[in-house]
């Protein structure tokens, strides 16, 4: 019988199951600056989570759209949830024929099927975060960043192209 089985105590001499080296991988820490960087025109996005440690589950990334940002063109996602958490600003939220203005410390959740745009018609920033669940949408803003690379306008058609990449679709009709 081992000391700890007598004691019902650990024994110095027994290393704890937590200080064992972890053999999968760990926690993903990003810090404030850190994270990949996606400039779309006037919105500035940081993918702090591309769905690599998740096992592609979770993708995750904060927005700051700059004051007159209008977003895509309406749309609607087949395969993802898409969540918004607003850190500071006011983010007009299109729903189908209906306005939501989420201000700081509303979440908006947008399942697969519903079509839905945002925007910031205000005259100040707006910051969000967001979450993809799974991670199948953050390709799809490298996509418009390289149209913009490759010093292509950034039309609604361009947006419609990229999305047909990522199972969504626009809510418009003659967008497609």
């Amino acid at each position: 019988m081992t000391e700890e089985a007598k004691t019902g105590e650990p024994q110095a001499s027994e290393p704890s199951p937590t200080s064992e080296p972890r053999t999968t991988p760990g926690v993903s820490v990003v810090g404030p600056g850190g994270g990949e960087t996606i400039v779309l025109g006037s919105t500035r996005m940081r993918v702090l989570e591309d769905g690599s440690h998740t096992g592609h589950r979770l993708a995750i990334a904060e927005s700051v759209l700059a004051p007159q940002t209008q977003g895509p063109p309406q749309h609607r996602h087949a395969r993802h949830d898409e969540g918004f958490y607003i850190l500071s600003g006011t983010v007009r939220f299109t729903v189908g024929n209906e306005d939501y203005d989420a201000s700081t410390g509303t979440l908006v959740v947008v399942p697969p099927g519903t079509p839905h745009t945002f925007a910031n018609p205000s005259d100040e920033p707006a910051v969000m975060l967001s979450t993809f669940t799974p991670d199948l949408y953050v390709q799809y803003f490298r996509d418009l960043q390289e149209v913009l690379a490759d010093g292509r306008p950034l039309t609604p058609q361009a947006n419609v192209d990229a999305m047909s990449r990522y199972a969504t679709e626009p809510a418009t009709p003659g967008l497609a």
